[in-house]
């Protein structure tokens, strides 16, 4: 039950983190509408959000073959 709590807290409580490479960050702030720019980042956060949700089915699944 706290694990649950844990998990909901700190999903709902993450600010939205933009990264990019100094060299894609010097291509992307030369653009004027700066969407290439937010494609970019959307990609960064969606590629870095499968392996922690991976990571965390695994440990599911784990959790529930354990707890039989």
């Amino acid at each position: 039950m706290i694990f649950v709590f844990f998990l909901a807290f700190f999903l709902l409580s993450v600010d939205v983190g933009y990264s990019q490479c100094s060299m894609c960050r010097a291509v992307l702030q030369s653009e004027e509408g700066q969407a290439t720019a937010k494609g970019i980042n959307n990609g960064i956060l969606y590629l870095m959000a499968i392996p922690y949700l991976l990571v965390g089915l695994v440990g599911w699944k784990v959790f529930q073959i354990l707890k039989k």
